[in-house]
């Protein structure tokens, strides 16, 4: 059997130490509309912000978990390494993280016709590739 998928996204959860920091570079930085706080069991606190029908949970616990994922972006490790975000300003958006001073690995660049991205590094390491097609 097979899943029915039911919604036409994903929701992606991102543990993190540091919330503030977290929204600071989602919401502030990267302009993802924020929807709510949701306070959950077990000292957890859910931040929801929206890209398109897909959400970004920013989650957090009052006792942060000892281990990290490791550095190095896309070859430092395997499992989940990166996400896109499609935008159709990559230039500013990226400039933008630049000057509020995140690490833009990958400077705006052409990988194909019609496709440009970058690659953007949030405060908890995590790589996010942005992508504008056109």
């Amino acid at each position: 059997m097979t899943s029915s998928i039911a919604k036409d996204s994903i929701d992606l959860g991102i543990v993190v130490r540091d919330p503030e920091a977290a929204l600071q570079f989602y919401r502030d930085t990267l302009g993802l509309p924020y929807q709510t706080k949701l306070d959950m069991p077990g000292g957890m606190t859910m931040h929801r912000l929206l890209v398109g029908g897909s959400v970004v949970k920013i989650v957090s616990f009052e006792n942060a978990p000892e281990a990290t994922s490791p550095p190095g972006g896309l070859n430092g490790a395997t499992g989940m390494r990166y996400f896109t975000i499609t935008v159709s300003n990559l230039e500013a958006t990226t400039q933008a993280a630049a000057d509020a001073g995140y690490n833009v690995v990958v400077k705006p660049t052409d990988i194909r016709p019609g496709i440009k991205i970058s690659m953007i590094e949030d405060p908890e390491g995590n790589w996010v590739e942005l992508l504008q097609e056109g």
